[in-house]
């Protein structure tokens, strides 16, 4: 193994090419023989001789026969061509350390330019091989420079490779340290190492693509800065009215949830919902024309052939007809049958599907305090419901009728509390199963000055019972007329006494009691005063009148008369006549 040690040379510096005068060109030099390499010897290396390239002592030599190959800086090979470097011994050589080549000594031919290449590490190529290491750079020659004195020129030395190994090596002139390849380290560090055979050394860097991108990118942060404005806005104007909404300024007071649940079928809701498909409003034209020819009533569907119950007195006189359903239909009807005394019509419909009749109820299981719904349109407001109680049963009135005193009727009513007012006549009074029990017909008004009423519900409305209403009906349907039961007298309606008194003689010197009539075959005389009916006390003719026509023809009943200050009973049959 070779002894690594080297001799301590001059530290060389790096000279730059300079141009010179141009020269007459040096004599070649002859090839030299090559000889065997000398490796040198353990120990310090013997005194270099001068280099007749440079004049100048450069370093160390082992020796200067062709073909020798220096331990340690710069030579020449025998072929004029600048060497390599090799590690003594016969092994693979040592790392070359980094050498630059000398500056010329004063009077001598310029340095060659560049670095004296280095071998790699391995075994050193043979002298005059031209070997070469692959990654050696070329060495640009130098122009040669005039001597001042007569001075034999030196050769020119071609290009050889340049290897600029990584390994750290002695330290500059100013002691910095070693300059290798890519080293930004020391003095040069700051202006950075210029190397002319560096890769790209005299390229201009490309600064069109690295605006390029600046560009791309500035574009795409102006991009999506301006996304996140967008969006940042969206959400704060969302969250601004939405706090508006919610801000205090804003009056929302707590409200309950909508019930949507049915109601129980005895309540007025319940009860409402039953009943008004059912019911209908009537309007009415009269055959005179004019505003005042017409009016506006209330019906109720008997059956699926489209007969409907109301009062007389909406449908007297009437030309035309208009029926309209709860659901805002409209069509136009007949009248089938009316009947003053009773006041009650029936009217139908054609043509039309989906009717819904109502129930009837029985008027004789009613009590006072029953609750009860009226539904009509009172002053043309139709579908209006209005609800209270039976406050009285058996009312005796009388309603309607011409100043003559005709078209009187006499109805044995129901009296109640609910609210009925002009356009409820006609309409349904239902109990609390929905069912018919009367026939809206009559209201009292509150006393004014004069004769005139006050129009409108006191609280004190009559309904023609359910049961006198269904005989009604369904003659009326049959026949269109209406039969009355009758006891065959004639009443006189000037008596102011308790009961009622038969009179001396009918209408037009007919007798008062008609001959073979019900009266007449119980005994009944005229002047006689009946007080009661079926035990029930009458205080006048209309009452009298009322409780018979209360009852059906062919019905019995038990009359109490007084004659001559005295009390008897008679037994009858009711009779029957035809209505007007």
């Amino acid at each position: 193994m070779a002894d690594e040690q080297q001799s301590q040379p001059t530290p060389p510096r790096r000279t730059d090419p300079v141009d010179a005068p141009a020269a007459a060109p040096p004599s070649p030099t002859p090839p030299a023989e090559p000889g065997p390499v000398t490796p040198a010897a353990s120990g310090p290396a013997a005194p270099a001789e001068p280099s007749p390239l440079t004049g100048a002592e450069p370093g160390p030599v082992a020796s200067n026969a062709p073909g020798s190959v220096a331990a340690d800086g710069p030579g020449l090979g025998a072929s004029g061509d600048l060497g390599s470097v090799a590690a003594a011994g016969s092994g693979p050589a040592a790392p070359a350390e980094r050498r630059a080549v000398p500056a010329a000594a004063p009077g001598g031919p310029p340095a060659g330019p560049g670095p004296v290449p280095l071998a790699k590490d391995g075994p050193a190529p043979a002298a005059g091989s031209g070997e070469r290491p692959a990654d050696a750079r070329p060495v640009q020659p130098a122009a040669p420079a005039a001597a001042p004195d007569e001075a034999p020129e030196a050769p020119p030395v071609e290009p050889g490779p340049a290897v600029i190994p990584a390994q750290a090596g002695p330290s500059p002139a100013d002691g910095s340290g070693p300059v290798a390849a890519g080293d930004e380290t020391g003095p040069a560090a700051g202006r950075g190492a210029y190397d002319p055979w560096q890769v790209g050394a005299f390229g201009v860097p490309d600064q069109g693509a690295a605006v390029r991108g600046t560009v791309v990118r500035l574009r795409h942060a102006v991009a999506l800065g301006l996304g996140i404005a967008l969006l940042a806005g969206g959400i704060g104007g969302w969250l601004g009215v939405l706090a508006e909404r919610r801000s205090s300024t804003r009056l929302e007071l707590p409200q309950a949830a909508a019930d949507n649940k049915d109601r129980a079928p005895d309540s007025v809701a319940g009860i409402a919902a039953a009943a008004l498909p059912g019911v209908v409003t009537l309007h009415v034209r009269g055959s005179g024309g004019g505003s005042g020819s017409g009016g506006t009533g209330t019906g109720f569907v008997l059956d699926g052939q489209g007969h409907i119950l109301t009062n007389h007195h909406v449908v007297a006189g009437a030309k035309d007809v208009t029926v309209t359903f709860s659901t805002g239909e409209s069509t136009t009807a007949s009248v089938v049958g009316r009947d003053s005394g009773y006041d009650l019509a029936v009217v139908r419909v054609t043509g039309v599907r989906g009717l819904k009749p109502l129930a009837l109820g029985n008027s004789d299981g009613v009590r006072v305090g029953d609750p009860v719904v009226a539904i009509g349109a009172p002053f043309d407001l139709s579908n209006t419901v209005t609800a209270g109680i039976i406050s009285a049963t058996g009312r005796p009135i009388t309603a309607g009728g011409d100043k003559d005193g005709s078209d009187i009727s006499y109805v044995d009513a129901l009296q109640t509390d609910a609210p009925i007012n002009p356009g409820n006549s006609g309409g349904p009074l239902l109990d609390a199963q929905a069912r018919v029990i009367g026939i809206n017909s009559a209201i009292r008004g509150a006393e004014k000055t004069g004769s005139d009423r006050q129009s409108g519900s006191i609280g004190l409305g009559f309904a023609i019972p359910v049961n006198q209403g269904k005989r009604v009906a369904e003659e009326l349907i049959r026949t269109g007329r209406a039969t009355h039961p009758v006891i065959g007298v004639t009443l006189d309606m000037q008596y102011t006494g308790a009961g009622a008194r038969v009179g001396a003689q009918g209408e037009g010197g007919k007798p008062a009691v008609t001959p073979g009539g019900p009266a007449a075959r119980a005994g009944v005389r005229p002047g006689d005063v009946i007080t009661e009916v079926d035990g029930v006390r009458v205080h006048g003719g209309d009452e009298l009148i009322v409780k018979v026509r209360a009852r059906r023809p062919g019905d019995p009943l038990r009359l109490t008369l007084l004659r001559d200050g005295r009390e008897q009973t008679v037994r009858l049959v009711l009779g029957s006549a035809e209505g007007p």
